[in-house]
């Protein structure tokens, strides 16, 4: 039996990995600025020609990075608002108070300018917006929320609210709210649920 050759080694995911690992870091240290792909093969351990052999320049490596480390916002059904609008909020949190939290940040405020990530973290965030639009307009079908509720305002307050816990946490807690995103997701709902909805299901 033959086998057809490919040309060059096949690639390590794991080698993957340790580089979209340090690709975003960098980027949270630096921002875009000082993102170089010398240094991101400097911090993880491998020759600049391995980068290159991967990716044609810093922005693929980067759009790579994001798509591989940085969690997405994901549409949830639980079956109640009450508890829809905590795992969207506990999603939240995950990202800006775990590893990721501040190359999250950071793309907020550069991704628009760089090439290529540009686009790539607008259909992120349009996935989110959508995922968090289907849960809110769910708990209105259900009467769990009142037809005149604004979905834009409730859903600011809610993510608005989760992002500044956890860009706002002191960094000798930010382990705790880490191991605990779903406790203060669920304390957040309470709240606002508290003063928008109608009874809710549990």
């Amino acid at each position: 039996m033959s086998t057809t050759p490919t040309a060059g080694r096949p690639r390590d995911p794991e080698v993957d990995r340790r580089i979209a690992h340090a690709a975003l870091d960098l980027f949270a240290d630096t921002g875009w600025a000082g993102f170089a792909m010398e240094t991101v093969a400097r911090r993880a351990g491998v020759g600049k020609a391995s980068l290159y052999l991967r990716w044609s320049g810093k922005e693929a490596l980067l759009t790579d990075a994001v798509t591989l480390r940085l969690a997405r916002v994901a549409d949830v059904d639980t079956g109640t608002l009450h508890g829809d609008l905590v795992e969207l909020a506990a999603q939240m949190l995950d990202i800006y108070a775990g590893d990721t939290g501040r190359a999250a940040l950071r793309l907020s405020l550069e991704a628009a300018s760089i090439p290529g990530v540009a686009e790539h973290y607008e259909d992120m965030r349009r996935s989110q917006t959508a995922a968090a639009r289907a849960i809110v307009r769910r708990g209105v079908a259900r009467g769990e929320l009142g037809r005149d509720v604004s979905v834009t305002l409730l859903l600011d307050t809610l993510i608005g609210g989760a992002m500044m816990h956890a860009l706002t946490t002191p960094p000798e807690r930010r382990g705790e709210l880490a191991r605990d995103t779903a406790g203060h997701a669920r304390r957040l709902v309470d709240f606002l649920l508290g003063a928008v909805a109608t009874p809710v299901i549990r």
